[in-house]
């Protein structure tokens, strides 16, 4: 019986492959977990955004509707009959031809030539720039050129 303790139970390498595969097993299921949750985390903030922005859609929707009904609220407030009617409310009324008066200006002529005035002057043209490297060294070169030509000419060597 004692060798048989010895074999069974008191061998190293005997349960080895059972911890093993208990081992992996937890480890397969802490990854699972691990990437359950963050499967989790993901679906919820997407499904968060998605109901904010249905709610995003439907307060614009509302407000689009209410500018309409403020437009066309404007546009039976800035009607003709309806501008006539605030009018008389404040006392006004249709001017009558001896009721209304003529001023006279002296030096007014309303059949003169009518003129057109510019408001803004025409600006001048920018320069196209078209100036290259080679363009630049060229014109360096000619200035060196004839400052050297009038350093020569006033009898100086350089």
């Amino acid at each position: 019986m004692a060798n048989w303790f010895e074999q069974h139970v008191l061998q190293p390498g005997h349960r080895r492959p059972q911890r093993q595969i208990a081992a992996l097993a937890t480890l397969v299921l802490v990854v699972g977990i691990i990437i359950g949750a963050l499967y989790l985390s993901q679906s919820s903030a997407t499904s968060t955004l998605g109901r904010q922005l249905e709610e995003m859609i439907e307060i614009r929707n509302n407000l689009e509707q209410q500018n309409e009904q403020l437009r066309a609220e404007i546009a039976s407030l800035r009607s003709v009959p309806r501008l006539l009617e605030r009018a008389a409310e404040l006392g006004f009324a249709p001017a009558n031809r001896d009721e209304i008066e003529y001023l006279v200006i002296d030096g007014y002529n309303p059949n003169r030539e009518t003129l057109v005035i510019d408001v803004e002057p025409e600006a001048e043209p920018l320069p196209v720039y078209d100036e290259s490297f080679t363009g630049w060294v060229q014109q360096q070169w000619d200035l060196f050129r004839v400052e050297i030509e009038a350093f020569t000419s006033r009898g100086a060597t350089p």
